[in-house]
């Protein structure tokens, strides 16, 4: 990854060279959707590449990923990419969902196999008439439309599931070569393994963009548990920043962005300058990080043209 053109950090200037793109997910309730219109409207200044959509197990959320995309395609001036995943639908329902968001304007898909519908550790087991994986789908958007941008996962750990980095791999430009033109990595929190992972990824001569996922942590026992199951590894120094700090709210909040912070700006060193932020539907801790790397909020009269 190393670049003799490269930046660093104490470089950045007004994020020159830097691209950023947020995630989201739809809201259950009045409360909820409150929260992430307010996140939209202050992340949406900071000129996102694009923000994505995520889609329940199953589809739990499709009708709901679908209102949030399209308010965001009417009422914003972003670029929504919208997930999409393999579980529990037919290829007849999916196409169709395809050529639905098509309709709307959509032209970008976050493209996942999905999750089991009984959640994270379980068996996955493909819809009978639907697409078995995530390559499959991504050729299924390409047979719909061609003009679609598809995003894939990629995992700088390996997937749970995955019995080694070969088959992981493997997947991985299984998928590329089906269509896919990004991948989003898992988040993670060792700038190391990312590197070892991108090394590996170009050494088998997958070369579209590989995009590091960041979490900014806003409750760090959730992110324990959530990491145990998906795979991620939180390093014996992360926990040592956030102990002691159970009843400390405040200060929990100042270490969760010194660390997403002091993450990202090491991953600026190391030559990377596409981010994508988990962003939990809050926007405090990614403001801040997209600050520190320069980014600022466009004058409004750019914002209305």
């Amino acid at each position: 990854m190393s670049s003799p053109e490269r930046f660093r950090r104490f470089e950045l200037d007004q994020g020159t060279g830097v691209s950023v793109s947020f995630e989201f997910f739809p809201p259950k309730t009045d409360k909820m959707e409150a929260s992430l219109w307010s996140a939209v409207q202050r992340l949406e200044p900071l000129g996102p590449s694009f923000v994505s959509v995520t889609y329940g197990a199953g589809g739990s959320t499709r009708e709901r990923t679908h209102r949030t995309v399209e308010r965001m395609l009417t009422e914003t001036r972003l670029a929504p990419a919208a997930h999409l995943t393999c579980v529990g639908s037919s290829r007849a329902e999916v196409d169709e969902i395809v050529r639905a968001y098509h309709e709307i304007g959509v032209r970008h898909i976050v493209a996942l196999r999905g999750d089991p519908l009984e959640g994270l550790g379980a068996i996955y087991r493909p819809h009978p008439d639907g697409y078995a994986y995530a390559s499959d789908l991504v050729a299924g958007i390409r047979r719909v439309s061609d003009d679609f941008e598809v995003s894939v996962s990629a995992y700088p750990e390996r997937h749970p599931e995955s019995p080694d980095w070969s088959a992981e791999i493997d997947n991985l430009k299984r998928k590329v070569d089906a269509g896919a033109t990004r991948a989003i990595t898992q988040y993670f929190f060792d700038n190391d393994l990312f590197e070892t992972f991108m090394e590996k990824v170009r050494a088998a001569g997958i070369d579209i963009p590989i995009v590091p996922g960041i979490l900014p942590i806003v409750n760090f026992e959730t992110t324990m548990v959530f990491s145990a199951k998906c795979g991620t590894s939180i390093p014996h120094w992360l926990a040592r920043r956030f102990a002691g700090l159970d009843q400390d709210a405040e200060t929990r909040k100042l270490v969760a962005s010194a660390v997403a912070c002091e993450q990202v700006l090491d991953l600026v060193d190391r030559g990377v300058t596409d981010f994508h932020f988990y962003t939990m539907n809050r926007a405090d801790l990614t403001f801040a990080i997209c600050h520190m790397l320069g980014l600022r909020p466009a004058p409004l009269e750019q914002q209305a043209a």
